[in-house]
């Protein structure tokens, strides 16, 4: 195997002066650049990451931990992380928790074993403390969720807000019957959404009947298996405000196969604008996260925080926009009306 001191004799230079050519290129001419990376090339010399990894005590590693990999939603936020992570010299490793805490913990564990130089959390099961005391020591963001007074850089849009609007749009189409289902009621983003659907209810003095809520667990067979829940009660709901866009395909499934209609019969409304949501037979109306962005700006955080660089705002609230589909039937107001 080709070691720096061969490139070294090769170029006719010191090794100390490889070094800084592949550490700090900036510091030497650029004749004895060209001559170096030209051997370099020639030999198709690789350093040592290890090595370089117990000199300069960095990995260029970062581990971004997610909750499920098979969501849909995701991909386009690693995408915006792995953008920009590339574009300054980092790679990212995944780690895919299946929404289980202990995973999680294992995950952070690399960090306390230097294995990586900083973590993205794209939803977190640890409790407030725990998250305040990992990122006191290790450089952490928080993306894709909030947590009211949690001291940690954070990329969301307010869940509690767009839950609330989504809801509001159905009781503008004429529902007073709205039901909700809700993902893991034990992950934030549920328990916000919840509360954006209840707010709405409470502000337009509607009921809210505890057999119109139903968790599911994000997943397509879950919606599809809690609308079923709710059409069999004696009085089902006319519109369905549904945690994410699978849940919200999954209970148009469950319309369908009951004879019903989405939307005469049944309105839905998702959550994230997937791109399936747009090919969906009726598509969606959806709330539209800037899941790219949301990316960008999460990994934008934790390299300042690497760096050492000040951060002017810690939490970052992006837009959200309501996506008007045919799922709710906002072309037909005088039938939801009825409703």
């Amino acid at each position: 195997m080709m070691k720096m001191t061969d490139v070294a004799k090769l170029a006719n230079v010191s090794p100390a002066t490889v070094s800084r050519v592949l550490s700090h290129p900036e510091l030497v001419s650029k004749e004895t650049k060209k001559k170096v990376m030209d051997v370099i090339n020639q030999v198709n010399y690789k350093p040592n990451a290890v090595a370089r990894q117990f000199r300069t005590k960095e990995t260029k590693i970062i581990l971004v931990v997610v909750p499920d990999i098979t969501s849909a939603f995701f991909s386009e936020v690693l995408r915006g992380i792995e953008h920009v992570a590339v574009s300054s010299g980092y790679q990212v490793i995944l780690g895919d928790t299946e929404n289980s805490i202990e995973r999680e913990a294992e995950y952070i564990n690399l960090l306390f074993q230097k294995q990586a130089d900083g973590m993205i959390l794209l939803t977190a099961r640890l409790d407030k403390a725990k998250l305040e005391e990992l990122s006191q020591e290790y450089p952490l963001v928080l993306a894709c969720e909030y947590m009211d007074g949690l001291n940690v850089p954070t990329v969301s849009i307010d869940n509690v807000s767009s839950a609330r609007n989504a809801t509001e749009h159905l009781i503008q189409l004429g529902h007073t019957r709205i039901a909700h289902i809700t993902g893991p009621i034990n992950i934030v983003l549920s328990r916000d959404r919840l509360r954006g659907y209840k707010q709405a209810m409470i502000s337009h003095e509607l009921d809210i009947d505890s057999a119109y809520i139903q968790e599911g667990d994000q997943t397509f067979e879950s919606g599809y298996n809690q609308m079923l829940k709710l059409l069999a009660l004696e009085t089902p709901p006319s519109a369905v405000f549904v945690f994410n866009d699978d849940m919200a395909m999954g209970v148009i499934k469950a319309c369908k196969d009951s004879q019903l209609h989405v939307p005469e019969d049944i309105a839905v409304v998702g959550f994230d604008h997937i791109k399936m949501s747009s090919i969906h037979e009726p598509n969606l109306t959806t709330v539209d996260q800037p899941k790219y962005e949301i990316g960008k700006k999460a990994m934008d955080l934790l390299l300042k925080q690497i760096n050492g660089e000040p951060m002017a705002k810690k939490k970052i609230v992006l837009k959200d926009q309501l996506i008007i589909g045919e799922s709710c039937g906002s072309k037909s107001l005088k039938v939801l009306g009825s409703s």
